[in-house]
């Protein structure tokens, strides 16, 4: 380093020393900045994921249904459960309704797995147990009131349907085959009995279904049929949801993904207006940020018109005397930023934790945006200040007027 350029680090680290007190007010503004600058970018950029992770407990948000005829095979939503990315995938659960009756009541039937169903479905309360094994049921609350089935009651599962040469009857007892006299038709009134673990609750359709496993409904049913529908929960952005639905429709004939968009719209428009929010606040802190930092180098300008005006006078140009308030001013930034960078991300974690109970993760990408938003901060808040004292008329200053 040549002696021109350790006299002017000398200079400016010197000038900061004399004048701590209003330098470190002017530091602490900026660190205040960069604080809540560097927490609320970590916010911003982690909000998606945090919000969809929260929507999640709403249930599934994306369904898959049936092309015209096709059949949801196992093995075909297994291929379009493939198109969703491992670490997003909360799970599935493929649904089959069938009509049947109990106590001469109609009722409709959904098979389910029922392990799958609790990722997919958290919210759904349940008034005892969720059922476990074949030869359990767990039953809808306003089935369960019309019927009045409670929590440990044995209920039969009733089906008539004709037997003809294609129906397989090894699984039906010969008490349950009879023949109408006149038509000579045979006739069958399947009947599987069942234990009640629980009643759901969810204040919504799910409370109008008997939910069963597969076993069970194919048993009372004797057909083994496809799916009729697939709920799939994913935590991930909006953008990336249609992404996958748009892959799946173009590269899949046999079924359709589509979003559901009571759960989907809500997310959307609760991360627009939380994203507006932290976009908004941002912009505040840092015009505040700005004024304050513009305040104390003001003062700080003030002081030293005596030493402005010397340097002037022993023939200082204005673009050196420029160039020495702006270096004070973005070192200032510089070093602001880096702290605050580190104390955003404490900040951060303290907010998602407190209110989405969840982590964030530390971006170093973001510290680098943090610290150079600071320093052009600084700049700018340095720049009118600045551009005043070089307009100082040495002759007056240097006469004390």
């Amino acid at each position: 380093m040549d002696k021109r350029r350790l006299m002017f680090v000398r200079m400016i680290t010197a000038s900061l020393v004399r004048r701590r007190s209003r330098m470190i007010i002017a530091m602490l503004a900026i660190i205040v900045g960069a604080t809540i600058l560097s927490g609320l970018e970590l916010i911003y950029n982690d909000v998606p994921r945090q919000m969809s992770a929260q929507f999640r407990v709403y249930g599934a948000n994306i369904i898959l249904t049936p092309t015209g005829n096709g059949e949801m095979t196992h093995d075909e939503i297994e291929k379009a459960i493939a198109y969703f990315p491992a670490r997003e995938l909360e799970g599935f659960t493929p649904y089959r309704y069938e009509n049947s009756r109990i106590h001469n009541m109609p009722v409709t039937l959904a098979a389910i797995d029922f392990e799958s169903v609790a990722r997919t479905s958290p919210y759904w309360h349940i008034n005892g147990a969720m059922p476990t094994q074949d030869s359990q049921v767990l039953v809808g609350a306003k089935v369960a009131n019309r019927l009045a089935i409670s929590t440990g009651d044995s209920v039969t599962l009733e089906n008539s349907f004709e037997i003809t040469k294609h129906t397989d009857t090894t699984l039906i007892p010969s008490y349950e085959i009879y023949t109408d006299p006149e038509t000579g038709e045979v006739f069958c009134d399947h009947q599987l009995e069942l234990e009640v673990t629980g009643i759901l609750e969810t204040g919504g359709s799910e409370e109008e279904y008997v939910y069963v496993t597969f076993h069970d409904v194919e048993y009372i049913t004797l057909s083994s049929r496809s799916f009729d529908i697939v709920e799939v929960s994913v935590a991930s952005t909006q953008e990336n949801l249609y992404r996958y639905i748009a892959r799946i429709n173009e590269n899949m004939d046999t079924l359709t993904a589509k979003p559901v968009k009571r759960v989907t719209a809500s997310e959307g428009s609760v991360l627009t207006k939380l994203k507006s929010l932290v976009l908004i606040v941002t912009i505040v802190v840092l015009i505040l940020t700005m004024i304050c930092v513009a305040t104390t180098m003001t003062a700080v300008i003030a002081e030293r018109r005596s030493e402005i005006g010397l340097r002037k006078v022993l023939g200082a140009s204005n673009q050196s005397i420029m160039i020495q308030f702006l270096c004070e001013g973005l070192l200032l930034g510089g070093f602001g930023g880096i702290i605050g960078s580190v104390l955003g991300f404490f900040f951060a974690q303290y907010v998602s934790m407190n209110v989405f109970s969840s982590s964030v993760s530390f971006q170093p990408l973001l510290v680098v945006v943090t610290i150079i938003v600071s320093v052009l901060v600084t700049g700018v808040a340095c720049l009118i200040p600045i551009r005043s004292a070089v307009n100082v008329d040495p002759a007056l200053v240097l006469k004390g007027e």
